[in-house]
């Protein structure tokens, strides 16, 4: 049993999937969904930045720019509680009725951040790299999350479906990190040994309520 006082979650492949997102910007590069997906896959897998997938259809590709440009023609970031897992907003209810401080915090824009908060998540506080100024992996970023929650580092879960940017970050940030098995990035790097080193491993946000509780 893992004892916190606060429990922060990732948003992407964590609490939201992002099959639609992604399948948007196949549609956008004009590159079939499956093509794009296969891409996507490979970069990944070979450790690079996801951004690399767009360069590869589309040298000199500016993230940021043509997110403005869809934007503009009425095509931008969206998504809704279709694209919540099924067990997000139950769990993020569970660990607040058992008096956990519950959080929300990713590499997100500013437009994501807003319709987290439109989606009326069980949650105490929603923070992204947006409105922090620091981005995953970062030390600044965690040094943020900590702040926002409160209380000391040892005391907060992470929960991430990434080593890279979610598992190993926040335990040099003294941190309890809590891997999910879901989405690209779980299932490749569940193959490491460092998953190992997480403090506990999940493959349902379901699982979650029954492992932690609050310190006595």
């Amino acid at each position: 049993m893992l004892k916190v006082r606060a429990v922060f979650f990732d948003v992407g492949e964590v609490l939201v999937n992002e099959t639609t997102e992604y399948g948007t910007w196949a549609d956008w590069l004009g590159v079939p969904r499956h093509t794009f997906s296969a891409m996507f896959g490979a970069v990944i897998a070979r450790g690079e930045d996801y951004r690399e997938t767009f360069r590869h259809f589309r040298p000199g590709f500016d993230l940021a720019a043509e997110r403005a440009r869809r934007e503009e023609a009425g095509m931008g970031e969206r998504f809704g509680e279709a694209d919540l897992y099924p067990d997000a907003r139950p769990c993020l209810a569970a660990l607040k009725a058992m008096g956990l401080l519950v959080g929300i915090a990713g590499n997100q824009t500013a437009k994501a951040e807003e319709i987290l908060r439109n989606l009326q998540l069980p949650a105490d506080i929603i923070g992204t790299s947006a409105s922090w100024g620091a981005e995953k992996p970062s030390a600044a970023f965690f040094e943020k999350l900590v702040s926002a929650a409160g209380c000391r580092s040892e005391e907060i879960a992470y929960v991430g479906d990434r080593l890279d940017n979610d598992v190993l970050p926040a335990l040099r940030a003294g941190l309890r990190a809590i891997f999910l098995r879901r989405g690209p990035w779980a299932y490749i790097h569940a193959q490491s040994e460092l998953v190992h080193h997480a403090h506990l491993q999940l493959d349902s946000l379901a699982e979650l309520p029954d492992r932690v509780q609050l310190p006595e």
